[in-house]
């Protein structure tokens, strides 16, 4: 048996272990006593089986009445466009407001990393009060961001830039910083202009370290895109979480909480695709593909 073959059954395997666990683990409860842990009581974590047919009825696949949404389209779409905004609405506006975040952050904060490690006159210059914004925890900030961009998506894209950027500009700044000066020296030396030595030997040389942060970067804009939808938002999945919490709806709230795993793995996942690609002349890269 090959070793990716027990890789992915023993993946597959844990999963369905801890699927099993979660579902009958407290019934015995009686019987096994201190062996089975309080956290697996139904009221704290509700039960797959539970947590299934929930997704199933806020994704408007089934209906409250009974039987598949796809037998009753008009049930179907009118569910979709409900005031209440169904799990479909909800994942989206989160999931955009994160993309954006995400996007607008790294842009920045590369841009910013790049022109600071290249001067060191603007980086001693700027160093105090990057220090001082960066120890000011961003979720603190984010009652004032409402209050200046209102509640609507703006201001989680904020909220997740201001996370995102620093992650992606220190990394930037080392990366470029780290420079083999030989390189430089000899680039120059070839009648390279800035704008080409900064292309050709900054930007590829700090590019493993700003995907290196792209992964904890996409974290923290889902992060901040949710904390800003639990403090006031019109749609998205803090908001479903919130108000599942509120009224005491535990399946609701795992299902909002499974979609954020699963919204995060999968832009994990395809970031690290785009750096295989992007680094495959890396040592550990190109053994990898």
């Amino acid at each position: 048996m090959s070793q990716s073959t027990i890789i992915h059954l023993g993946r597959w395997g844990l999963l369905a272990l801890i699927l099993a666990m979660w579902q009958w683990g407290w019934n015995l409860k009686p019987t096994l006593g201190w062996l089975v842990p309080t956290v697996l009581d139904p009221y704290f974590v509700s039960k797959p089986s539970i947590i299934f047919n929930r997704f199933l009825e806020l994704s408007c696949l089934s209906l409250p009445k009974g039987g598949w949404a796809f037998a009753d389209w008009s049930g179907f779409t009118a569910c979709v466009a409900s005031p209440k905004g169904s799990l479909w609405t909800h994942t989206l506006a989160t999931l955009r407001n994160t993309v954006w975040g995400f996007l607008v952050g790294v842009t920045s904060g590369v841009a910013v990393g790049l022109l600071l490690g290249r001067s060191e006159t603007l980086a001693k210059i700027f160093e105090p009060y990057i220090v001082a914004f960066n120890s000011l925890p961003r979720v603190a900030l984010v009652p004032l961001i409402i209050i200046m961009f209102g509640l609507g998506d703006l201001s989680k894209v904020i909220t997740a830039l201001t996370l995102v950027f620093f992650v992606v500009f220190f990394n930037t700044f080392e990366g470029t910083r780290s420079v083999d000066r030989d390189l430089v020296n000899a680039a120059r030396f070839l009648g390279a202009s800035n704008w080409q030595v900064t292309w050709t030997v900054y930007v590829p040389s700090a590019l493993a370290w700003v995907f290196a942060s792209l992964s904890p970067a996409i974290s923290f804009a889902l992060i901040g895109v949710i904390v800003g939808e639990f403090i006031g938002s019109e749609r998205g999945l803090g908001k479903v979480i919130i108000e599942a919490e509120a009224q005491l709806q535990i399946a609701d709230m795992m299902v909002a909480l499974i979609v954020l795993m699963m919204i995060g793995v999968s832009l994990v996942l395809v970031f690290r695709s785009v750096e295989r690609r992007l680094l495959r002349w890396q040592r550990h890269h190109a053994e990898r593909t």
